[in-house]
């Protein structure tokens, strides 16, 4: 299993305080709380996307590559890609770059966000939300896996002989997710295509997301991609600690009765019954988490938001010491008990490579000289031969 970090990159007024981190000071922090991760052997560090204010992170795959030079095993991730509406043609080529440059240690989510008015600030209409999930998937999708693409659909311009570049590392797409808080249909679509499905499991109680997890189990199988305990499955998660239960209950009650998004609602002990919320002891989050495949199944990630609601940043990072310290090694062992064989690992790129080339050499993408279009003549790449009769070379 995997286990690590998520954030929404929010800028909340410290309730305790009451100062407000400026946006450089929470994008420094980010990175610092990235490096953080690796440093106590966390696996994970993914970031979401927004475009308003108090969230800074607008552009995800700049502040993963930042990241990436300065970590050498973290996998960065995001939580999630906007797929409707960013351009897929630019989502394509952004984390096939980001992939180059982390040596492959990325993968992201797909997600439609949860911020209405981001919409028509794109040009897009929210009522289409999900045939614009559905869409634009299947073009990146295709970018990712042919070199040479004709397409034509709904919301966006055709393409006739598009090349995305660069081609993804050594022939082998980023590994996706497809994220979702409530949408059935997200879950068909991460089934469909044999993709990854993470539950964002932090708002509703347990029952809402074992049946989106039952339901993309199964369609996982209906879709020939193997028996439902091979699907690939993510958790969210959230936790607060000290070493003593009551004083982490003292110390972020504050944080949760002012957060933006769920303070002012539910009382902290009910909400914490409600959800995975865990707010105690270190030993108290294993107990719950621990429990987490009797609720779900086995399962490849598991993602801890820890940053928001406020929390300074020293907070955070003694938060991380927690989880990285106490928490997952204990985890890591009791989700391994009695794990069945023919449940897979979490994906890795090299993984992915071993499964697409064996022992034999993968794709170095390799082009020709530009002609300016590839309407015409071979395929833009020397690697790849032309098959007879063919006008293109065959992509991957």
């Amino acid at each position: 299993m995997q286990f690590g970090l998520m954030t929404v990159s929010d800028i909340t007024q410290d309730p305790t305080t009451g100062r407000t981190p400026s946006e450089a000071e929470r994008i420094r922090a980010a990175v610092e709380i990235a490096k953080h991760a690796e440093e106590v052997g966390l696996d994970v560090f993914a970031i979401g996307e927004h475009h308003n204010p108090p969230f800074w992170s607008s552009s995800p795959t700049t502040t993963l590559a930042y990241i990436a030079a300065q970590t050498e095993r973290l996998i960065l991730s995001t939580s999630t890609t906007l797929i409707t509406t960013n351009d897929p043609v630019k989502i394509a080529e952004d984390y096939a770059m980001l992939q180059h440059l982390s040596g492959g240690r990325m993968d992201l989510m797909m997600g439609r966000g949860n911020t209405g008015p981001v919409y028509p600030w794109f040009g897009k209409d929210i009522r289409q939300g999900l045939p614009l999930a559905i869409e634009n998937y299947a073009l990146l999708h295709k970018l990712w896996r042919e070199d040479v693409v004709n397409w034509e659909g709904k919301f966006r311009t055709p393409l006739q002989g598009f090349t995305s570049t660069p081609r993804p590392l050594d022939g082998v797409a980023p590994f996706v997710w497809h994220g979702s808080i409530r949408t059935p249909e997200i879950a068909e679509q991460a089934a469909y295509y044999g993709d990854g499905f993470f539950a964002n499991n932090i708002f509703w109680p347990a029952e809402h997301y074992q049946r989106l997890i039952g339901l993309y189990r199964q369609r996982w199988e209906h879709y020939g991609h193997g028996a439902p305990e091979t699907a690939i499955v993510g958790l969210g998660g959230q936790a607060f600690m000290a070493k003593n239960s009551q004083d982490a209950v003292t110390q972020f009650r504050p944080y949760f009765d002012n957060a933006p998004v769920y303070g002012h609602g539910p009382s902290l002990e009910d909400f914490t019954e409600m959800t995975p919320l865990t707010v105690g002891s270190p030993q108290q989050v294993i107990d719950r988490y621990a429990g987490m495949r009797d609720l779900f199944g086995d399962y490849q990630r598991q993602l801890f938001l820890m940053d928001h609601a406020g929390l300074p940043l020293k907070t955070v990072l003694e938060q991380i010491d927690f989880l990285g310290g106490e928490v997952v090694p204990v985890l890591r062992k009791e989700l391994a008990k009695n794990r069945p064989a023919t449940v897979p690992d979490a994906p890795t790129h090299a993984a992915q490579v071993r499964a697409t080339y064996g022992d034999g050499p993968s794709r170095q993408a390799t082009p020709r000289a530009n002609r300016g279009d590839n309407l015409s003549g071979p395929s833009p790449y020397a690697d790849v031969p032309a098959p007879a009769g063919a006008a293109f070379g065959a992509g991957r």
